[in-house]
């Protein structure tokens, strides 16, 4: 089984010009204010407070690096980790906010480590549009080598039946819940096969 052993914040960045250099695969998670990504980061390398949660969604402006190691049978296998700042919710002003964006949309179309996609959707919430925006937006500058991963956070919030219909609109969907740790084993699998083969 694929789980991730070590990890550790390297350093942060607000923009691609400011980047460290580019020199392991890169796992890069995004998602809008709120969706827990902070948390869904903590439990994916099963630590506590690797990724800080604010206290105010949006706060964070940017890029944070860490340096993952996972961990198949007795072989090490080395990433990166990219947590992006959440999108749709800051309160800065109108400028701030555009060049923030341009920013990070740079980043994202530009960064040529970037192996994985993790788009972070809340599953009570799996159809807001400025979703489904972020959903073409990454279909449109997706390259051959990359790929995207839509997992839905606080699965725990759901009844059985609504994660029934969930899982019809999408049949690949990784539900996890970041409070009882469910979904996360899959999650990691499902990354360490996207940047490993």
């Amino acid at each position: 089984m694929e789980r991730i052993i070590d990890a550790k914040f390297i350093t942060s960045a607000p923009s691609i010009k400011e980047a460290i250099a580019n020199d392991l695969s890169e796992v890069a998670v995004m998602g809008r204010s709120n969706v827990g990504k902070s948390s869904f980061i903590n439990s994916l390398t099963n630590r506590k407070s690797l990724a800080k949660s604010s206290s105010t969604p949006g706060k964070t402006r940017l890029i944070n690096f860490f340096d993952i190691t996972f961990l198949k049978a007795e072989d090490k296998y080395f990433a990166r980790l990219v947590d992006l700042p959440g999108f749709g919710y800051a309160r800065v002003s109108k400028s701030e906010k555009k060049q923030w964006q341009k920013y990070l949309t740079e980043f994202i179309a530009h960064r040529s480590s970037i192996r994985v996609f993790i788009h972070l959707l809340d599953a009570r919430h799996p159809n807001l549009d400025i979703d489904e925006d972020v959903r073409s937006y990454l279909k449109e500058i997706k390259r051959g080598d990359q790929e995207v991963i839509e997992i839905f956070t606080k699965s725990d919030k759901l009844n059985q039946k609504e994660k029934n219909k969930l899982l019809k609109l999408s049949p690949d969907a990784i539900l996890v819940s970041n409070l009882k740790k469910s979904g996360i084993d899959r999650a990691t699998k499902v990354i360490f096969k996207s940047l490993f083969g």
